[in-house]
């Protein structure tokens, strides 16, 4: 909506509360200012609604009103002067109060590295520049763009969700992933021979643990090329410093051909895989071309017009159109027919392109998501954050971290902050990938912040020592480990109905506490996050205190009611209380009036609509909506979903629970369901129902709310756990606690429903 123009200034309403502003000299000289109405690498969506405004124009500046927001700007060179809005006040400086966004990679990182600015701002108002970001034409390739200024004024108040959801139709939605990639992934940096690789994945359905996603990371394909095909096979000439370090140390980075020592029959592994109910990515690193030796090289020259006699490289250039149709076609099609799902894009080689401006990894990311979306198949790839508008391309790589305590203390703020650059589907290496300290309670903390982050993501270096199976670790911490990859996989319904949400309303799955409340408090809570839009998740990036053999971690809870899943423990918000946890769990806490759905089986990799599942209810009044598809194409854009509702009310000693079925079941559902539900907070039995297409009602009268435990008790509790001489605490403890052990009844004595 052009709401003002002139030889070299344009201005365009958005929304009521976001304002474009272009300017710029035309380089052909033909007199006017260089204007778009493409879409960018960032901004893809022209399409607004109308917005009722008005418009003052002085000698200087002029001023665009609306119901929410008034703007003031600088004729000459298009800057927002000021902005007011209402309850915020007056904003003149745009580069204040911004919030963290997210960053490229956490590749070599041993805890905090620095993040780039997100688009909101805690004063209020933000500016996203997108002068920078290069024209998508209308025949889908990429152009550079003359200089100019193009930038848009935010001013959302600290409403981030509604900022949130506005960039979203700037710059486009976050797709709709599929259902399998929310389960748990087993991925590690290893040479497997076949059967191995088959061995360890039946070890995972002999223990029942649900893997849903298998990676084959880069030894797929052959990595000893010099040793095997020559040094000519290592010819090409490097153009960048990665490329020089790669092509020298790392020949065989680049591959597309099957190693067939490792898998001499990896058509029949493929097949075996998918039987049981695994998807496969393969990783790839494709930034030293096609060689002579690879299985499709003679194709690739013919297709591309090449002597294949010569031998010469066939260089990566993901300018050129036609190396890229071929790179598709040949290289990647042939393989996903024969059960390849997705591809893991392990780009590190540089930032430049022939196209002045376009990082190449980017670029991979932007036509291998298309690609990947091809026919009825849901876009999915796994690679690293290229910049603002990455979000349409999930899901996020983070790289190679530090097997520290600083890296997982950092990485569930690293997580949340991304909301702010609207990246909501970052993976990591949960456990950490090389180097740090074998210690089996951080891969036990890291594997239980996996369980709720956005993607449960086992991964490793090419180290013995570095694996994550759960059975190579100490009993307690096997046994602990083992249920939480069985809870990721119950969580499945939860989850995916929270990327629907993502999909639809721009709900991160992973949002910062100030997103909900608008406190100091909130933002002092940087390492806990809303899960799934219910759950308080802190996680436990700390180790254990020996004196007790307890961890903590400092929780703020805004008012209200909240009950711990794990440990049924009440508290009242209101404040901070630091919660101490043995190793079987992290604080994770449900308000009041929470319906959280599970699958009720999670011991093996199935994903169906017709099992049954758990409601598991906390008293109170709640709504929730429990969004189901197919998990994999792209029906549910033609209405092939369902929904079903549930909503709890509380009046007085009475809790009532609805259930109603959709009024369509789609051909999803099956015609009767098991449903058990399962009262949390109140003492209740468990009750087995049976959903058809009628709804459902459940009243408890005289309900009775559990209780905590006596203060007495859990005081005795942390008395008896605290380690050392049984005589000296006797004659200790009688006359003053040590710190620790008051540290800990806080937790009881502060925050404590009695």
């Amino acid at each position: 909506m052009i709401i003002y123009k002139n030889d070299h200034l344009r201005i365009s309403l958005i929304t009521p509360r976001l304002l474009r502003t272009e300017t710029g000299a035309n380089p052909d000289l033909s007199g006017g200012c260089l204007f778009t109405d493409l879409p960018t690498q960032t901004v893809i969506n022209r399409d607004f609604c109308q917005v009722d405004y008005s418009l003052d124009e002085r000698e200087s500046t002029i001023t665009v009103s609306t119901d929410a927001a008034c703007f003031t700007v600088n004729k000459k060179n298009g800057d927002v002067l000021s902005v007011c809005i209402d309850k915020i006040g007056t904003i003149t400086d745009f580069t204040k109060g911004i919030l963290p966004g997210t960053a490229r990679t956490l590749d070599m990182a041993n805890g905090e590295v620095k993040l780039e600015n997100g688009i909101m701002s805690e004063l209020g108002g933000s500016v996203m520049d997108d002068s920078a970001s290069l024209l998508v034409n209308p025949d889908g390739s990429i152009s550079s763009r003359p200089e100019c200024s193009d930038r848009y004024w935010f001013a959302y108040g600290h409403d981030y969700l509604a900022q949130l959801r506005d960039f979203f139709k700037l710059t486009g939605e976050v797709p709709l992933i599929p259902k399998y990639a929310l389960g748990n992934w087993w991925s590690r940096y290893r040479a497997y021979t076949q059967e191995e690789y088959r061995s360890l994945m039946q070890k995972f359905i002999d223990k029942k643990l649900p893997i849903t996603v298998a990676t084959i990371d880069m030894d797929w394909h052959w990595t000893d090329v010099i040793e095997r095909f020559g040094k000519e096979a290592n010819s090409a000439k490097p153009s960048c410093p990665e490329e020089i370090f790669y092509y020298l140390a790392l020949p065989g980075w680049t591959g597309y051909s099957w190693n067939t020592e490792l898998f001499p029959d990896y058509r029949e592994l493929l097949s075996w895989l998918h039987s049981h109910g695994f998807r496969v990515t393969l990783n790839t690193h494709p930034s030293q071309g096609v060689r002579f030796f690879e299985d499709q090289y003679e194709k690739m020259c013919e297709r591309l017009g090449r002597d294949p006699s010569k031998k010469e490289i066939i260089a990566f250039d993901v300018t050129d159109r036609e190396f890229l149709s071929a790179y598709f076609d040949i290289l990647h099609h042939t393989y996903e027919d024969e059960g390849v799902d997705f591809w893991w894009i392990d780009w590190q080689q540089g930032t430049k392109t022939k196209i002045p401006g376009l990082d190449p990894l980017w670029a991979l990311n932007h036509y291998h998501t298309i690609d990947s979306g091809r026919g009825d198949k849901r876009p999915l790839i796994l690679s690293r954050y290229a910049g603002l508008g990455s979000h349409r391309y999930p899901l996020g790589f983070s790289g190679d971290t530090h097997c520290t305590w600083k890296s997982l203390d950092f990485q569930p703020y690293f997580t949340n902050s991304a909301a702010n650059a609207g990246y909501t589907w970052w993976s990591h290496d949960i456990g950490g990938h090389m180097h740090g300290v074998q210690d089996d309670e951080l891969y036990l903390r890291w594997l239980q912040y996996g369980v709720f982050s956005p993607i449960n993501r086992l991964h490793s270096s090419n180290s013995d020592f570095m694996g994550k199976e759960p059975w190579k670790r100490c009993y307690a911490v096997n046994m602990v480990a083992e249920d939480f990859l069985r809870l990721r996989h119950k969580l499945i319904p939860f989850i995916y109905t929270a990327n629907y949400r993502t999909h639809t309303e721009g709900e991160p799955i992973c949002m910062p506490m100030y997103y909900r409340y608008d406190c100091h408090d909130a933002y002092e809570a940087r390492n806990q996050y809303i899960f799934a839009g219910q759950l308080i998740v802190a996680p436990i990036t700390q180790p254990s205190d020996k004196r007790l053999n307890l961890a903590y971690t400092n929780v703020w809870l805004p008012e209200g009611r909240f009950t711990d899943i794990f440990n049924g423990r009440i508290y009242e918000g209101g404040g901070w209380v630091s919660m101490f946890r043995d190793i079987d769990s992290i604080p994770v806490l449900a308000p009041e009036g929470t319906i959280l759905p599970m699958y009720r089986n999670c011991d093996t990799n199935n994903l169906s609509l017709d099992q049954p599942l758990e409601i598991h209810v906390w008293r109170g009044n709640g709504y929730y909506e429990l969004y189901e598809d197919d998990g994999e194409t792209k029906a549910y854009m033609d209405g092939k979903y369902v929904i079903t509702d549930f909503k709890l009310e509380e009046e007085g000693s009475m809790l009532r629970l609805t259930i109603t079925p959709p009024e369509d079941f789609k051909g999803l559902l099956p015609k009767e369901r098991e449903l058990y539900i399962i009262f949390r907070d109140v003492e209740a039995e468990e009750m087995k129902i049976t959903l058809s297409d009628t709804p459902v009602v459940i009243e408890l009268k005289d309900v009775q709310p559990k209780q905590n435990e006596s203060i007495d008790e859990l005081k005795s509790m942390i008395l008896t756990r605290a380690q050392g001489s049984n005589d000296r605490k006797n004659a200790t403890f009688g006359k003053k606690l040590p710190r620790h052990i008051t540290h800990a009844l806080s937790e009881f004595e502060s925050f404590y429903r009695n």
